[in-house]
């Protein structure tokens, strides 16, 4: 899986079977989990299910409005949590497949994981401190 640097915007490749063990930029050395996790089809599936660390997935669309705000919010908060919870970023719209899985209705919607299951979800963007108690309670 192709994973861009929030540092410095290389893209990094890296085996998902690595992604427990706080994998760094190849060409910053920084973090590469401080940063959401742009997910595809194929690797939103594998990310699930090779985490041992909790998910929270932001399933979002190019076109819409509040989930273009809310983005910056999401941004600075995988740069805090980064260490303790996966942030992924899933566009519905170019994989409209699993939003169907997922019965998303409205977007922005955030879902929280842990060993590949769901357990908690929420529609909306939500402000820093509401999305800080949405992720305290995945943890």
């Amino acid at each position: 899986m192709l994973i861009k640097c929030p540092h410095c915007g290389k893209f990094n490749r890296l085996p998902l079977d690595r992604i427990n063990q706080k994998p760094i930029c190849g060409s910053c050395r920084e973090g590469l989990l401080l940063g959401p996790i742009d997910a595809d089809q194929a690797s939103f599936k594998e990310i699930l299910g090779q985490s041992k660390l909790p998910v929270i997935v932001d399933f979002w669309a190019p076109w819409c409005g509040p989930c273009k705000m809310f983005a910056p919010t999401f941004m600075a908060s995988a740069k805090k949590h980064g260490e303790s919870i996966l942030h992924v970023k899933l566009d519905t719209e170019a994989n409209p497949g699993i939003g169907q899985e997922f019965s998303i209705r409205s977007i922005p919607t955030l879902a929280g994981f842990k060993n590949g299951t769901e357990i908690e979800r929420i529609s909306g963007a939500l402000p820093p401190q509401q999305l800080d108690q949405f992720i305290s309670s995945l943890l």
